[in-house]
């Protein structure tokens, strides 16, 4: 049951929202219901206008979340994600930095989620 920030430009400050254990929708779908305006043109990873930087906001490990491979090529394609990075991933389920709002679901730790406007992005 994480506590999961938003923090941007394009907001006029940070937003705290709580997921609910269990729900398996992704920070994109939760973004949109609470109005936080993530920008986003296709909400199916492949676009990559949803680009995230997840920073752990407590002291314990990092719960991982298996990438889709529609977002491990994204993150390649935009060079966010390095080959360390993804055998971090891949073989020890250690999380990127950077992730797709429509393609990652929050686990039960606290997070800062900063993203940027883009032009063309949806909200």
């Amino acid at each position: 049951m994480p506590n999961i920030t938003f923090h941007s430009p394009i907001m006029k400050k940070d937003k705290t929202i709580y997921a609910v254990a269990g729900n398996t929708a992704t920070l994109l779908a939760l973004a949109r219901a609470h109005e936080i305006p993530i920008p986003f043109d296709c909400g199916d990873g492949i676009c990559g206008s949803c680009l995230i930087e997840v920073t752990l906001l407590a002291d314990k490990p990092l719960m991982g979340m298996a990438l889709t491979e529609k977002e491990k090529a994204r993150l390649k394609e935009l060079q966010k994600i390095t080959a360390a990075e993804l055998e971090q991933a891949e073989v020890n389920d250690i999380p990127p930095r950077f992730r797709m709002a429509c393609q990652f679901v929050p686990r039960d730790e606290d997070v800062l989620v900063s993203f940027t406007g883009t032009p063309g992005g949806s909200a």
